[in-house]
């Protein structure tokens, strides 16, 4: 896995939008976003400036790359992939979302699990789920309608789990996702939208990696 060496709060604040890289800090008033949102190192009158096409699509793209925490090559492997899909029809800037957003990863993210995509990461990695109850440890695993996903039974001893069960209590999950409370097992029931990543040009990641 790429290790990521900028500050969380760095990367959000460099690309313009909050991309939640810090679980409930993000939704707090200590969010450093809220309370600096310029990019770092500059002053908050600097006057703007104008931006070159070309950085207005790397500036996209690095949204989000950095939405899901994923290093450069995974993320250009997946826009590779639906590039390539693109002749064969439907709605190209769907089908990416969706490649995105079924990762087991996120899916982990999006179901409560996780406060973070950072921790689902790890907590995928050092083996802690199981899909349809066989155990997967690879964080890109590409979920689909009717996957269960379930914590192994040896994990629920370990002590992020003491505070998991109150905070699932409150925690809304997407539409295309069934989520068990009791026995915190998620149940994969539809498909992403758009709806689930706003605020991103899609089609301006498209042309950064078409030229």
């Amino acid at each position: 896995m790429q290790k990521n060496t900028i500050t969380n709060c760095k990367v959000c604040r460099r690309v313009g939008q909050k991309t939640f890289l810090k679980g409930e800090k993000c939704f707090s008033p200590a969010c450093p976003f809220i309370r600096r949102p310029y990019a770092p190192g500059l002053k908050r009158k600097r006057r703007s400036r104008s931006f070159s096409e070309f950085a207005k699509e790397l500036k996209e793209k690095q949204k989000l790359r950095n939405y899901y925490g994923l290093g450069e090559r995974q993320f250009r492997n997946h826009v590779k992939f639906v590039l390539q899909k693109r002749g064969q029809g439907g709605d190209a800037t769907l089908f990416l979302l969706k490649e995105l957003e079924n990762r087991l990863d996120n899916v982990v993210f999006r179901l409560g699990f996780a406060k973070s995509r950072r921790e689902a990461k790890q907590m995928v990695s050092h083996g802690y789920f199981l899909v349809n109850k066989k155990p997967v440890n690879i964080s890109s695993f590409a979920t689909k309608k009717g996957l269960v996903i379930s914590f192994k039974e040896n994990k629920k001893e370990k002590i992020i789990f003491k505070n998991l069960a109150p905070y699932l209590k409150s925690y809304q999950q997407p539409k295309w996702l069934d989520l068990d409370k009791e026995k915190m097992e998620g149940n994969i029931t539809g498909e992403p939208t758009a709806e689930d990543v706003n605020n991103i040009d899609i089609s301006s990641i498209f042309e950064f990696y078409s030229r």
